[in-house]
């Protein structure tokens, strides 16, 4: 069945802390690259495939993300006020009333180079990814006739390596937010990451398939010494940390 995605959820509320001391000022996905901020990467691109209905969740700093109502207006700012003690579920926890029709769910920290990865068409629910035949430490999809069989969280090679991008039919939507307040409610698994819903906890509730992408569409920057590659503007901290 094609699926058409109707909303964006964009999760944006982590203190970035592998990003200090750039984020002692300003939330990660706030960070501005060359003179673009990272989310607005992410929110144009939505925007260019027609995906207008976007909610952002917001912790760390939330009041900074105020400018960005002056950009786009029509986002809708969600507070995640446990994101200081607990993992990225909690954000899903925060928005689960929006899990109610075929949406994408995605990082507001990374930079989206091709908008194209973003179409709203797809057929089955899952996760953009790469192939990578190298070593990685993060998590990787094995799939057969493309469903989804394993995921490694500690890495490896030649499979699909996972993007923080997901689409996610109605159906399956609303059997994440079932779960999600399952597990963050009535279990009180606070400190899991929302993937381990679909991709451990309750695998086999879903059918996930794999949306081919190329490293050069997308980069997420883990690191000061990452940014500093992309924008050499930052060396000035590392700069000021050595003095």
């Amino acid at each position: 069945m094609r699926h058409k995605v109707e909303r964006a959820i964009i999760m944006a509320a982590g203190l970035g802390s592998r990003m200090r001391p750039v984020t002692d000022e300003i939330p990660k996905p706030l960070i501005s690259v060359n003179g673009k901020q990272i989310i607005c990467t992410v929110i144009d691109a939505l925007i260019k495939n027609g995906i207008n209905d976007i909610s952002v969740v917001i912790g760390y700093k939330k009041e900074a993300f105020d400018a960005l109502k002056l950009l786009y207006p029509n986002i809708v700012l969600i507070e995640n006020p446990y994101y200081k003690n607990y993992n990225n579920i909690s954000s899903l926890y925060c928005i689960r009333e929006k899990l109610d029709k075929d949406c994408i769910i995605l990082d507001g920290d990374q930079i989206i180079y091709n908008p194209n990865i973003l179409t709203p068409y797809f057929n089955l629910s899952g996760y953009c990814a790469t192939w990578t035949d190298s070593p990685t430490n993060e998590w990787v999809l094995q799939e057969e006739n493309g469903i989804v069989t394993s995921c490694s969280r500690t890495g490896g090679n030649k499979g699909w390596q996972l993007y923080s991008i997901s689409r996610w039919s109605e159906h399956d939507a609303k059997l994440l937010r079932k779960y999600v307040v399952e597990e963050f409610h009535n279990a009180n698994n606070k400190n899991l990451y929302w993937d381990d819903i679909p991709m451990f906890l309750h695998s086999t509730s879903f059918k996930l398939g794999i949306t081919p992408i190329t490293n050069d569409d997308i980069i997420e920057i883990d690191c000061i010494e990452e940014l500093i590659i992309l924008d050499d503007s930052y060396k000035k901290y590392i700069n000021e940390s050595v003095d």
